[in-house]
């Protein structure tokens, strides 16, 4: 099993799309994501903002059964940064 440390994502990488999820919880974060997924073209990338803790273990679930590709996170002071790329 892949430990979260194990998925920081680089300080430098930046997101085609912004996405802020803060406030909202489980499920939502990931159906706005797939939503914001559907309308990008194939290797952008989506950056979102959560302060749901469950979306470090759903977002790269979610990656692996959509076919997209889970960059990592990184921890900021009261949410976190994560990072897909649309397939």
């Amino acid at each position: 099993m892949t430990r979260l440390d194990d998925l920081r994502a680089p300080d430098r990488l930046k997101g085609d799309l912004l996405l802020d999820t803060v406030g909202l919880y489980c499920p939502i974060p990931i159906i706005r994501t797939a939503e914001a997924a559907v309308k990008l073209d194939g290797g952008r990338i989506i950056e979102v903002l959560s302060d749901d803790r469950v979306i470090l273990y759903d977002m790269p679930a979610w990656c692996r059964s959509a076919g997209h590709e889970y960059l990592g996170y990184r921890e900021e002071e009261d949410h976190w940064r994560l990072f897909v790329r649309k397939k």
